[in-house]
Order: C-alpha cells, then sequence, then structure tokens
C-alpha cells in the first residue's frame, strides 16, 4: 500500500507541475496575453485560496483516500477539456479560465486530505521515510514539469501537454483507488460545517508552537515572493544575465534535494526547532541578493536555503501528523496551507512595487530579517515535540 501511495504522489505532482508552463505557453499564443495570463492563474488561486478551509472540514469527515481520488479525477476532467479545446483551435480566454477555477476548487479539497492519507495508510515508525520519498519526487517533478511541458508544446502544442497532464491525473486516481484506510470511528457526531471549521481553528490555537510556526512559515513564503521577483531582475540585468539566474536556481534545486534525502538521516531530537532554524536560513540568500554578491555566493546562499527547506518539508509533516489528532489533520493543515499559498503569490506581487518605494537593498534586507526573526522566535518557550522517528503521538506540547 505504500509503494501505491509513493507512486500516486509522484504521479500528481508531476501532473499538478505540467499545468502551470502548460497553460503560460497556451496563453501567451492568444492576443492580449499579457491580461490574459494574469486572469487564467487568478482564476485557479482564488478558489484555491476560498476553497482549502472547506477541504479541510471534508477530509476530516470522509476518507481521505475518496477525497483525493475524486480531486484527481476532477482534475483529470478539467485538464482534458482544456487540452481538446487547445486542440479544436482558437480555445476562449473564459474558458481556460473557468477550467483553471475547477482545478483550483480540486486542487483546495485534495490537499487538506494527503497528510490525512499519510497518517491513515502508513504505520507511524515509517511517516518520515515516506514523507521523505513524497518531498524528493515533489522536488524533481518540480524540476523537470516545466522542461517536459515546454518540449511537448513545442513539439506538438499545448492542446497535447494538456492532454498528457489529464492522463498523469487520470493514473494517479487509477493507483490510489487501491488504497484503503481506517473508518471514522472517532467522528460519529459531526456538527456543522461553521461548528466543524471552529473546532478546527481550536486544534490549532490549543497548540502555540504550530500556530507560531505557520506564521514564520507565511514570512518565509512571502519573502520566497520578493526573492523569487527580484532576483532574476537583477541577476540578469547586472550579474552576469540569464545563466547566472539558471545557475542560482539549479543549485536551489540541487539543495532542496540534499535536504530531503538527509532528513530522515539525521539524529533529529527536537524536529520544531530544526524546521525554525532551517526556515530562518533565507536569510542568506536575501541578504547575498541585497549586496549583491557575484551570482556564484548567491547560489551557494540559495542552495543553503533550500536545503533548509528539504529538511523542514518532510519533518513539518511528519510532526504535525503526530503531534494533531488525526480526525482534526485535514482541518489543521488546510489553515497551514492557507498561510502559505495566500503569502507567496503577495510577495510576488508586492516586490517591484516595494522595491521601487524603498529600493531593493532595504527591502531585501528588512525581508529576510523578518524571515529570520519570525522563525526563531517561534522557538520561544517551545516545548518537547515528538522525536518524528520515534512514531507515537507525544503530548501536545503547550
Amino acid at each position: 500500500m505504500t509503494t501505491r501511495l509513493l507512486i500516486g504522489r509522484a504521479l500528481a505532482a508531476l501532473a499538478t507541475a505540467l499545468i502551470p508552463t502548460t497553460l503560460t505557453l497556451a496563453v501567451l499564443r492568444a492576443p492580449g496575453s499579457a491580461e490574459a495570463l494574469g486572469l487564467v492563474l487568478a482564476c485557479e488561486l482564488v478558489p484555491l485560496l476560498l476553497f482549502l478551509p472547506v477541504g479541510g472540514v471534508l477530509a476530516d469527515r470522509l476518507r481521505p483516500e475518496r477525497v483525493v481520488l475524486l480531486a484527481d479525477l476532477v482534475r483529470c476532467l478539467a485538464q482534458t477539456a482544456i487540452g481538446v479545446e487547445l486542440l479544436a483551435g482558437a480555445p476562449r480566454v473564459v474558458d481556460l479560465a473557468v477550467l483553471s477555477a475547477v482545478t483550483g476548487v480540486a486542487i483546495a479539497f485534495g490537499m487538506p486530505a494527503v497528510p490525512r492519507l499519510v497518517a491513515g495508510a502508513v504505520p507511524g515508525p515509517d511517516r518520515l521515510l515516506v514523507n521523505t520519498r513524497i518531498g524528493v519526487v515533489t522536488s524533481l517533478s518540480s524540476v523537470i514539469a516545466p522542461a517536459l511541458a515546454g518540449a511537448i508544446t513545442l513539439a506538438a502544442g499545448p492542446g497535447w501537454a494538456a492532454l498528457l497532464t489529464g492522463m498523469v491525473y487520470a493514473c494517479s486516481a487509477l493507483t490510489l483507488g487501491g488504497i484503503r484506510t481506517a473508518g471514522q470511528s472517532g467522528r460519529s457526531r459531526r456538527g456543522t460545517f461553521g461548528r466543524d471549521l471552529a473546532d478546527g481553528w481550536r486544534e490549532v490555537r490549543s497548540r502555540p508552537w504550530f500556530l507560531r510556526s505557520v506564521l514564520g512559515h507565511g514570512v518565509w513564503h512571502f519573502a520566497a515572493g520578493l526573492f523569487l521577483t527580484l532576483g532574476p531582475l537583477t541577476v540578469v540585468q547586472r550579474l552576469g544575465g540569464e545563466p547566472a539566474w539558471v545557475l542560482i536556481t539549479q543549485c536551489g534545486t540541487v539543495g532542496l534535494v540534499a535536504g530531503v534525502l538527509a532528513a530522515p538521516r539525521l539524529p533529529i531530537r527536537r524536529p520544531i526547532v530544526v524546521v525554525q532554524v532551517a526556515a530562518a536560513l533565507y536569510l542568506a540568500p536575501m541578504a547575498a541578493l541585497a549586496v549583491p554578491a557575484p551570482a556564484w555566493v548567491i547560489a551557494g546562499a540559495y542552495a543553503v536555503a533550500m536545503f533548509g527547506l528539504g529538511l523542514l518539508s518532510p519533518l513539518w509533516e511528519t510532526v504535525v501528523a503526530q503531534e494533531v489528532p488525526e480526525d482534526a489533520l485535514g482541518r489543521v493543515r488546510s489553515f497551514d496551507q492557507l498561510i502559505s499559498f495566500a503569502a507567496r503569490p503577495l510577495g510576488l506581487a508586492v516586490a517591484a512595487p516595494l522595491a521601487g518605494v524603498t529600493g531593493a537593498t532595504g527591502l531585501l534586507l528588512a525581508a529576510g530579517a523578518l524571515v529570520a526573526v519570525a522563525n526563531l522566535a517561534a522557538m520561544i518557550n517551545l516545548a518537547a515535540v515528538a522525536d518524528p522517528a520515534a512514531g507515537d503521538r507525544a503530548t501536545t506540547p503547550t
């Protein structure tokens, strides 16, 4: 069952990573491409943000494998419909926007169910290893998918890339269809949607370590949005052109994969401490870009920061699954995901306007310092949290 889970998550990660490049290249071929691209991308993001809390409630009410299966099938249909319309010629932007919105809703319902699926299908002692492997395939997908989508689009057109995406989602659904988790015996009494949502927020508030960490991670995502906007502008114009920026991003990818692989091999006894220190490492590339340092220095700093993210991801997934009751895990993680998904687009959107007011150097230094302070401050009064290799749920820290 663990093998099916890993294959299913690998396929879903690849399909999800194919979407942005395929949509971008498809829309850019249409008239008024700049405005149309913003509309289509927003139509995926906005429903995702709006429906994440709803998805969290459903993830805790229903069997997670059913929710994830349905989400994959809906995304399969939406991407297949996009492919058919693109192949038919003269696609309408409004149709692409609507289908992107459907995809965003499906992601919102499926994403909070994944941690519950892992918790329900994988024994406690094996979860860190499984989360690590999921992190590896997700990282590799983020590198492989844009090149794959670009190659198919250039060779045969974006319609075929979209059809491939739909087919990969279908394969993911078929793979996950064989997974079974335990029933919801602990939730025989279900309240209203509002009551369930409030109970989920109460679970978040009862764990100060979790709330402080999530807010720190939100600052990290905001800073990443600034770096990914101002970074290419600075590097391409002043530090060696496009090859220098490619070097920086590839070094980040190497660091990310190395961090994910290292997570289960390190003797970690205070996982939340490691998570928060790892997030604070994003100060390094922000400061290096602010100077700006030579491209190779920025590349090294970015590799260190992304190594920290590689450590953070599987540790965070595992320890939250251990510390939060399984019947509340979907709602708790939906709040986490909502903050993360909202913060990065905000950073992307305000980077250029803020840099025009404060200057890029001041903005990058301030944001880098804020990342470090917000994440290191989350460790104040932090009680011991379970070693993720231990497997059993620890007492909730206060």
